[in-house]
């Protein structure tokens, strides 16, 4: 199991934070333009963590080199059942640098905007504190 699972299955979100790099893209499947920075990214999962119920990893496929992994997750948003997929890449110094989400279906989207968007005036300043 990649150490990234482990920490996010155990809630552990400052062992998570750790393995943000500090110039980590993160690519929302709800807004079109990244978000850079590692207190952007650590914020924005600490708010996915209180939106998401029954958060779950069901697969995990990674890179021959290891430096790519994509682990796909299931979770609800409200009555709203959701498939996912992290897709994270790693730096040369082991650190995650680029971090995407897809999810599907859109409904399950829609829900997980709404949620989200209630939750981004406290990610802005949980960020604004890091």
């Amino acid at each position: 199991m990649h150490p990234f699972r482990a920490a996010v299955e155990k809630g552990d979100l400052a062992a998570v934070e750790a393995m943000l790099a500090e110039n980590v893209l993160f690519t929302s499947p709800i807004v079109f333009k990244p978000y850079p920075g590692k207190a952007i990214t650590a914020a924005i999962l600490r708010g996915v963590t209180r939106v998401f119920e029954d958060f779950r990893y069901v697969r995990e496929i990674d890179s021959a080199d290891g430096r790519d992994h994509a682990l796909v997750f299931e979770a609800r948003v409200g009555d709203r059942q959701i498939t996912g997929c992290d897709f994270l890449h790693f730096d040369e110094d082991g650190l995650i640098d680029d971090f995407m989400v897809m999810v599907r279906p859109l409904s399950a989207a829609q829900a997980l905007a709404a949620a989200m968007g209630a939750q981004f005036d406290r990610i802005d300043q949980e960020a604004a504190g890091a």
